[in-house]
């Protein structure tokens, strides 16, 4: 992992509309990678906790590394496939008045030796994409912190936002 963030975000368009598409890749199996994007402990290490039972289609998710955190949200499950879908829809209120629907969804392929996370959230919005985007580079770079052996709490927000912005603004231009 750099010490120097690198937008590596790119806009794609699919059926259902157009998604952010981020990837990492791990020198682990499968298993491992899933285990870290759903496991309460894992996920905690890099980005949030979950809380419910996912077999009644929701969960409470809340990130913990958000400056003062933030409350929990509700994702429902819409498609799970152990290990190598998870699809989820949560309901995002940056701006109470305007609450936005996001759509996520996470591919996992395993392939010589490694696996590779594809992230992709629904976006239609230019200026939440130069947020959010690099918001997603600075989680996903936690996990790969995370998953290495390194310290995600030495990866600061700082270096991604505002530096990363332009590149997510230039997807929608």
């Amino acid at each position: 992992m750099s010490t120097d963030p690198q937008a590596t975000g790119r806009k794609e368009q699919r059926q259902d509309g157009t998604y952010v598409v981020l990837t990492r890749t791990f020198r682990a199996p499968i298993q491992d990678v899933w285990a870290a994007i759903t496991e309460p402990d894992r996920l905690a290490r890099w980005i949030g906790r979950w809380t419910g039972d996912p077999a009644q289609g929701t969960v409470r998710f809340q990130m913990l590394y958000e400056g003062e955190g933030g409350e929990p949200g509700e994702y429902a499950i819409d498609s799970c496939r152990a290990p190598v879908r998870l699809e989820l829809t949560s309901h995002v209120a940056f701006d109470p008045s305007a609450p936005e629907t996001w759509h996520l969804r996470l591919d996992l392929a395993e392939a010589d030796g490694g696996t590779t996370l594809t992230f992709a959230q629904s976006m239609d919005d230019p200026a939440v994409a130069e947020s959010v985007g690099p918001g997603w580079e600075y989680y996903l770079d936690r996990l790969v912190a995370a998953e290495t052996g390194a310290d995600p709490a030495e990866i600061s927000f700082d270096d991604y936002y505002p530096a990363l912005a332009g590149h997510y603004r230039a997807l929608y231009a």
